[in-house]
């Protein structure tokens, strides 16, 4: 009795979408897909822009990752035209970059996923939402809001808004930092680092606790894939570095630059879905890899900052390394924060920070190529400008492409871990978190409070069956 789980739509994730799940006649799942059902088109829409108005326009492809593409945009016409930038400029947008992964990983970590790791992904539903959490621990709660919000006043004193910044011009931020601002940066700096050392033990207890109560989050959703992330000098960079291809059992397979991504990621278009998955293209196959934080402590040698790297040998020693559990996403998501709020205090501390951030450029016609690491993965863009400065061709390679596949996958783990012949909350709850722990950009503007609405269709032959639905 073959029979379909249809979810529609998914909400609380980076824009519309629906699960599709297949079962065949021995209840085995032969399909799992995230359907993505919008086509925004951004690539079509920057040809015939200027090339300077790209980190302007980019910025605005979502709200809640704006700062990635903002700066990954004047980086690739900065390196596609050989600028190189003040040093103040280079610290001031990895400032402003640090900020942006403390809003966004805590937001991730306390306000979407916090209620799972709070309550356990069995609670009462009324109370598995934000609101819940700040009933049952207001003042873990308060903490974490605040953490959020500390960096998103990073982000703006140096991005000039907190969403879709507009500092980072071609040849360096728009204006100098004055030492005032300084001071005012190293003081929110402080204040997050230590927000981040009061959560730590209670976080990572949470994360203990969840995953040996549930077999699922503990063994079941496990993927052996290859991982991609950025390093320099072996250490962890958010802001650019040589990219790291890792096989399954942890082997350096390609460092590369930003401007060969293509001659090893693949893009393929599917039947039933607007969002392509993107394909690791070696020795002649195509094999599914992730990004993200789990990737990139996979790929990296090591932390440059002191609490986060004893953090990330406490995470090895765990689950070994590399690690393919997809649940240790989270903690991994933890680290990073710690790591990021680190660097901010450094950041807010180099006397160079003040210091002249523009020079003159000039545009040259051709190909330019950046990539950064956004909160939830590699983020590439790639652009050709002609001589007058016009974007001719683009192509933007985002994170969720790049785990589209894994993302499916782990899906499929959730209705196999958890399904007992029929759709329950359970089952709803399982691929929930599943798509969760990889923190999807495909609308953060739809983030609901509570739980997914959610629609589960059962079908047979084509008709339908079951129903079963939970609304917000």
């Amino acid at each position: 009795m073959a029979r379909r789980i249809d979810i529609d739509p998914v909400t609380r994730i980076e824009g519309h979408a629906r699960v599709l799940v297949d079962l065949d006649d021995q209840d085995k799942v032969s399909f799992a897909g995230l359907v993505v059902n919008e086509l925004r088109g951004f690539e079509r829409i920057l040809v015939g822009m200027q090339a300077d108005r790209m980190p302007l326009v980019t910025a605005r492809i979502c709200g809640v990752c704006p700062s990635a593409h903002h700066l990954v945009a004047v980086k690739a016409i900065e390196n596609g035209c050989q600028i190189v930038i003040p040093e103040a400029a280079r610290l001031q947008r990895q400032l402003l970059y640090m900020g942006h992964f403390i809003h966004s990983h805590a937001a991730s970590l306390f306000a979407l996923t916090g209620p799972e790791l709070f309550f356990g992904l069995g609670a009462d539903p009324a109370k598995m939402n934000i609101s819940g959490l700040v009933a049952a621990q207001p003042d873990f709660a308060r903490k974490a809001l605040r953490l959020r919000s500390l960096g998103q006043k990073i982000n703006e004193a140096v991005g000039g808004r907190g969403i879709h910044p507009v500092t980072a011009v071609i040849g360096g931020m728009a204006s100098d930092l004055s030492e005032e601002q300084r001071g005012e940066l190293a003081r929110l700096a402080d204040e997050a680092l230590a927000l981040v050392l009061e959560l730590t033990s209670a976080v990572r207890d949470l994360l203990f606790q969840r995953m040996e109560e549930s077999e699922l989050l503990g063994k079941g959703m496990t993927q052996t894939t290859a991982y991609l992330g950025t390093a320099a000098d072996g250490q962890i960079d958010f802001y650019d570095g040589e990219l790291r291809l890792v096989a399954p059992d942890g082997r350096l397979l390609r460092s590369f630059s930003c401007g060969d991504y293509d001659t090893l990621l693949i893009e393929r278009a599917t039947s039933w879905s607007y969002m392509k998955p993107v394909f690791v293209a070696w020795q002649g196959k195509e094999g599914v890899f992730r990004v993200g934080p789990l990737a990139r402590l996979n790929v990296v040698d090591g932390l440059d900052t002191e609490r986060a790297q004893a953090e990330l040998e406490s995470f090895r020693q765990r689950f070994g390394h590399p690690c393919h559990l997809t649940y240790a996403q989270l903690y991994a998501r933890l680290i990073e924060l710690i790591h990021a709020c680190e660097k901010a205090v450094r950041l807010a501390a180099e006397p160079e920070l003040t210091g002249p951030a523009r020079q003159a450029v000039r545009l040259s016609s051709g190909r330019c190529v950046g990539h950064i690491e956004a909160p939830r993965g590699t983020l590439f863009h790639d652009y050709v400008i002609d001589e007058r400065g016009i974007v001719r061709k683009a192509n933007l390679l985002v994170a969720t492409q790049q785990n589209f596949a894994a993302i499916n996958r782990s899906i499929q783990q959730a209705v196999e871990g958890t399904w007992q012949g029929e759709v329950d909350a359970k089952v709803l709850n399982a691929i929930e978190f599943a798509i969760r722990t990889y923190d999807p950009c495909l609308s953060c503007a739809t983030h609901a409070v509570g739980q997914m609405p959610m629609v589960v269709e059962l079908s047979r032959s084509g008709q339908p069956v079951g129903r079963c639905s939970r609304e917000v």
